[in-house]
């Protein structure tokens, strides 16, 4: 029995889940003799062939969507991003923006189902910070409420030692141990789904006084990792919900764009206090990139950030001409793709790391207690606790003996010491 649809729908369906449509095609149907795959779905979203009830399931569970969505009289005119603080459009593409929405819908269907668990504990609260702060309020003040909040004194160097990961993950469980769910993503964990490249979002945040998130795209570079995250921060501490994407140059012209680059000076601030990361470094030409790359480069190593971040913190305070911090940009984005050129050329290694850890690692502690607890009191099933890790249900015991595991780990060396 055929089903009537409007084949808007299952071009909208298909797009805003991120696929062509001869990727899509073959998961859903089998080439035959009279007709392709791609030339079967084409032809239904020509309007030219009605899918069966069976086959509108099938596209339901590729696309991620609920069945219902398919008998809409119309698709839906926009997506979930919350307010859209990316200034520089980049090379990104319409089909990349429609995974990026289906990415941010997920998250958010995840977020709200985690702050109805916490609703569901009678000792939950909401947290003052969200929303705390406005625009109005000095960048510094910002940052002394986030290093307060955080436990983590901005301007210690000391707490820097080691490499730029170490500090991102110092910072992340702070931010998880005060309530804020932190995640690692840049796809919906299927090998349907190509990896969003951070030239598309660097990260999101869900200002919600409950339950709020931040993910952090998968695919940015570690050492950058940390002013995303303070850059996500500033954005709940602003109440500010929305998606981010690569620092901006340009004067900034409307308010989402100042928002951007307040978050983007309190992250800088935060990371490089200006009265304490410049100490016994070298006067250097304002507008001299190759005099400022070496100062860069010892200032990044000291404080543990990144290079680039540490040129647009020198950019912002007026130390690189904005043709010098160009310069530098353009540099350090050629070494960012050569460096994923080669890791892509490099031959895949079948001693890799654990899947497990590595999906547990990007879902952070905060979501896996959540839902352990959770399951464990058999207020969660299964299918759902799969649903808010992003996993097939038959790996959610996995994850979660992981986790317990390394709770149990950490509690004893907090006992033995």
């Amino acid at each position: 029995m055929t089903i009537q649809v409007n084949p808007a729908v299952l071009v909208w369906a298909r797009e805003t889940a991120g696929f062509a449509l001869e990727e899509a095609a073959p998961k859903l149907f089998k080439d035959g003799a009279k007709a392709t795959a791609a030339e079967n779905l084409a032809a239904m979203e020509e309007g030219e062939k009605k899918p069966t009830r069976n086959q509108l399931a099938k596209f339901a569970k590729v696309y991620k969507r609920p069945l219902l969505a398919f008998y809409m009289a119309e698709p839906p005119r926009t997506g979930r991003r919350g307010q859209d603080f990316r200034q520089s459009p980049d090379d990104r593409t319409k089909r990349e923006n429609a995974m990026l929405d289906t990415l941010l819908r997920d998250v958010k269907a995840r977020q709200e189902a985690v702050r109805d668990l916490i609703l569901d504990d009678d000792d939950f609260w909401k947290h003052k910070f969200v929303g705390s702060m406005t625009m109005d309020t000095p960048v510094t003040t910002v940052v002394s409420s986030l290093s307060l909040a955080l436990g983590f004194d901005n301007r210690d160097k000391s707490l820097r030692r080691g490499e730029p990961d170490k500090l991102f993950k110092t910072l992340r469980a702070a931010a998880e141990d005060i309530g804020i769910f932190v995640l690692l993503l840049s796809d919906l964990g299927s090998a349907q789904h190509n990896p969003i490249p951070s030239s598309v979002f660097r990260g999101f945040a869900i200002a919600d006084d409950v339950a709020p998130f931040v993910v952090i795209n998968a695919r940015e570079a570690r050492t950058s990792r940390s002013f995303t995250l303070m850059h996500e921060l500033a954005h709940i501490w602003l109440g500010a919900t929305g998606v981010s994407g690569q620092a901006y140059t340009g004067n900034p012209m409307t308010q989402a764009a100042r928002i951007e680059q307040f978050c983007n000076d309190v992250a800088g601030e935060f990371l490089l206090p200006s009265e304490y990361f410049k100490a016994d470094t070298v006067a250097f030409d304002p507008n001299d990139p190759a005099a400022a790359e070496p100062i860069i480069e010892s200032i990044a190593y000291r404080w543990s950030v990144s290079a680039p971040m540490v040129a647009y913190k020198l950019y912002r305070m007026g130390d690189l001409t904005t043709t010098a911090y160009t310069a530098l940009r353009g540099m350090y984005h050629a070494r960012w793709q050569a460096f994923l050129a080669s890791q892509k050329n490099k031959k895949t290694d079948d001693r890799g790391p654990n899947p497990n850890v590595v999906k547990a690692h990007n879902l952070g502690d905060a979501l896996l207690g959540v839902v352990s607890r959770n399951v464990r009191t058999k207020a969660l099933t299964y299918t759902k606790a799969a649903n808010l890790l992003g996993s097939r249900a038959n790996r959610v015991e996995t994850l979660l003996r992981g986790y317990e595991a390394k709770m149990n780990r950490s509690d004893l060396f907090n006992g033995a010491s």
